[in-house]
């Protein structure tokens, strides 16, 4: 193991932990991580959310608003300091642990997105009284893509109507995860007051003389604690024979089962996914963070504790190559996200092989060019500290590299690899923005670029008929948030039209279609044939394209004209001039003019061919639809059942949380604008809701002629 590391590392790699911590809106995430960098030491007093003082909520939007908008991330270090940790780790030896503590607002998904693809373990934060909520389910989702190890950590356990094993089961039966729980809350709401620790069978209590709950003591079981413990340690202890081979192996062959057997029998479980250890507290009254810290260190893995990063040769896409966790090795990394400040352009990277130091050349795979790393920067949330080199399994920020992307691999020159990119949603909203002065077009055109380089669900475009410059992100708050950037970073204030439905079109069934392009007028003319088929694509699936020309009628140079101008030909469908999706295109045939051939004629006769067999392929008009919960008192549940039901929504199901309806409805965005006023209106302020995109689905006929309408006809 320890050959992995370099000489001059300060945390060996076994010694360092990369977490996110992520969660539904208001699970209690940010006050969860400031409590953890005040335990850790990284700062001497604790900042919270409501006061505007969170270390991680540094953006002044985050600091009016109380959310978390963009992921911060920072380092900590901690003491493992049990007597029974999973590791023979020296008397109080350090652990480094780099945290991302990402945003809960639906709108914000992508920075969650991008977060859980670089990180090694995440902490899950539920709330004790909402349990499991639209969002949570989303980040769980997410996580799963990704195969991210997580530990639970139940929040708010000291709020009125919070309760534990309800969110256990909600857990269980909700997200379909193996839950178990490891520390158990004793007492809830205001009596409130520790801890069981279930696998050391042991009480923690949490000091109320400390208003910072840094200091606790350890006790024997009392009363119905010992039942209670002895219940779940049965259980977990089972369920850990059950998923692990080596503990069911123990317990087949009727060997004793200490706690240290099943402390790397949990750890070997979560790493592998099987299993998510469950632990109750209240981060904003101090119980419960330093365990579920010692949790994080005994249980998530390290960077060697995962399967090397795999990654495509790009020349080859059928090679797969590997990027081993060792210092020693080449060097390579994927930059994840991309953020602009006062210093200039910084490309957060998590390095997964070899080591990188200032000054470096480093190749970007994507477009086959090398740049030198001006800086190398260790982020504390707003905070940047300057170092020399960054070794693998770290997460810093680097600055000097101008051509990169989101999801760019960033590696040594001569270490072919293209590792996965993460995979980010398509926007729902857009709406037309135009500078208040006319003098401030350019720089309001440069902010927009500067902006959606930073942000993947953040796209612009001009509306080729009208002129209009057109945003378009993941919702209202998405939209209003970065204006407001624009006003605050970049000095450029906006105007907004109404918000509008990102809607799209696809196809219903193959068709073929033709393109020819000939034009002769004296000299040089154009000529461009191509024969080509669209059928549906899987839901999800994009746009793909197979060449399937054979004999060289399309001359194997002009192939990627053909698809460029496919991929052009998508942008705009023939019902309403809305990007068509999920289409698969197969090349077929077509000719060629010896000396009237170019790309640019092969790119025309492409995008003919497609607009002729879309003609042909009956095309339906998709809009987005979003998945709605709403908390209600009974006496309002008719009312707002009614009212989404005038909204086009169906209802999914009915629940009670306490005294508490829980109404799920699938209802189309269009048909939400307002929906807070509206909800409010009707409950008399005592209902709320939350909104998630759900999935696209077919416009009903009526509603379709009404779009076009307002599209002023078809566009193609």
């Amino acid at each position: 193991m320890s050959n992995r590391n370099s000489p001059n590392r300060e945390y060996p790699l076994e010694r360092t932990r990369n977490i996110g911590i992520c969660a539904h809106i208001d699970a209690g995430k940010t006050t969860l991580t400031e409590r953890i960098l005040f335990y850790t030491g990284m700062i001497h007093r604790i900042g919270e959310v409501h006061d505007g003082a969170a270390t991680t909520d540094w953006m002044e939007q985050e600091k009016e608003r109380g959310i978390t908008i963009t992921s911060a991330a920072v380092t900590a270090k901690w003491k493992q300091m049990k007597e029974e940790g999973v590791f023979k780790l020296n008397e109080l030896q350090d652990i480094r642990v780099n945290i991302i503590d990402t945003p809960g607002h639906v709108d914000f998904t992508a920075e969650v997105e991008r977060s859980l693809r670089v990180l090694d373990g995440a902490i899950f934060v539920l709330c004790g009284v909402a349990g499991v909520q639209p969002q949570s389910e989303t980040v769980y989702r997410q996580a799963e893509k990704y195969g991210v190890p997580r530990i639970a950590f139940v929040n708010k356990m000291d709020r009125v109507g919070a309760n534990f094993d309800n969110v256990v089961k909600d857990v269980r039966e909700k997200l379909g995860a193996n839950a178990w729980p490891i520390l158990i809350p004793i007492g809830a709401e205001d009596t409130l007051s520790g801890q069981i620790d279930v696998i050391n069978k042991k009480a923690i209590i949490y000091a109320d003389n400390d208003r910072l709950g840094s200091t606790y003591s350890v006790r024997e079981l009392q009363g119905d604690e010992v039942a209670k413990c002895e219940d779940a340690y049965a259980g977990l202890v089972e369920e850990l024979c059950n998923v692990d081979d080596e503990l069911g192996t123990m317990f087949l062959e009727e060997k004793p089962i200490t706690i240290p057997d099943v402390k790397r029998a949990l750890r070997r479980a979560v790493i592998a996914n099987k299993i998510i250890p469950m632990a109750g507290g209240s981060a904003f009254k101090n119980k419960g963070v330093q365990y579920l810290i010692d949790a994080v260190i005994d249980y998530l893995p390290s960077p060697i504790d995962i399967p090397a990063a795999k990654g495509i040769n790009p020349d080859d896409h059928s090679i797969v190559v590997e990027a081993e966790a060792d210092d020693n090795a080449k060097f390579c990394s994927l930059g994840f996200k991309l953020w602009s400040d006062k210093f200039g352009r910084l490309v957060f990277f998590r390095v997964y092989s070899g080591v990188i130091r200032k000054g470096d050349t480093i190749y970007n795979p994507r477009n086959r060019k090398s740049e030198r790393v001006g800086r190398l920067i260790q982020i504390q949330a707003a905070q940047q500290k300057d170092i020399d080199v960054v070794y693998s399994g770290d997460i810093a920020a680097m600055v000097g590299v101008r051509d990169v992307r989101t999801g760019d691999t960033l590696c040594d020159e001569d270490f072919e690899i293209q590792l996965e990119p993460p995979s980010f949603p398509e926007p729902v909203i857009s709406m037309s923005i135009e500078p208040k002065t006319k003098g401030d077009q350019e720089k309001m055109a440069n902010a927009l670029q500067r902006l959606s380089e930073e942000d993947p669900t953040f796209f612009v475009k001009t509306d080729e008929e009208t002129g209009q410059t057109i945003i378009a992100g993941m919702g209202e708050l998405h939209l209003e948030i970065l204006r407001d950037r624009m006003l605050r970073e970049h000095k450029v204030d906006t105007v907004a039209g109404k918000p509008q439905i990102a809607y799209r079109e696809t196809i219903t069934q193959s068709a073929g279609g033709e393109g020819k392009l000939v034009k002769q007028s004296g000299g040089r003319g154009q000529y461009g044939h191509v024969i080509l088929s669209v059928a549906p694509n899987e839901k999800g699936k994009g746009l793909t394209i197979e060449n399937k020309v054979v004999g060289g009628t399309i001359p194997k140079e002009y192939i990627n004209a053909c698809k460029a101008g496919v991929t052009e030909a998508v942008l705009n469908g023939i019902i309403a001039g809305y990007p068509v999706i999920d289409v698969h295109v197969d090349l077929l045939d077509g000719s060629s003019h010896e000396v009237d051939s170019n790309e640019n004629a092969f790119k025309m006769a492409a995008i003919f061919a497609v607009k002729d067999a879309f003609k042909k392929a009956k095309c339906i008009l998709l809009e987005p639809i979003m998945a709605v919960e709403c908390s209600t008192p009974e006496t309002y549940q008719g009312d707002l059942m009614g009212d989404l039901n005038r909204r086009r929504g169906k209802i999914q199901g009915m629940d009670s949380k306490g005294s508490l309806c829980v109404l799920k409805a699938e209802v189309p965005l269009s048909e939400m604008f307002g929906y807070s006023t509206a909800i409010r209106t009707l409950s008399s302020g005592r209902a709320s809701y939350t909104m998630t995109p759900s999935h696209f689905e077919q416009v009903p006929q009526n509603i379709v002629e009404q779009i076009v309408e307002q599209r002023g006809g078809s566009k193609s």
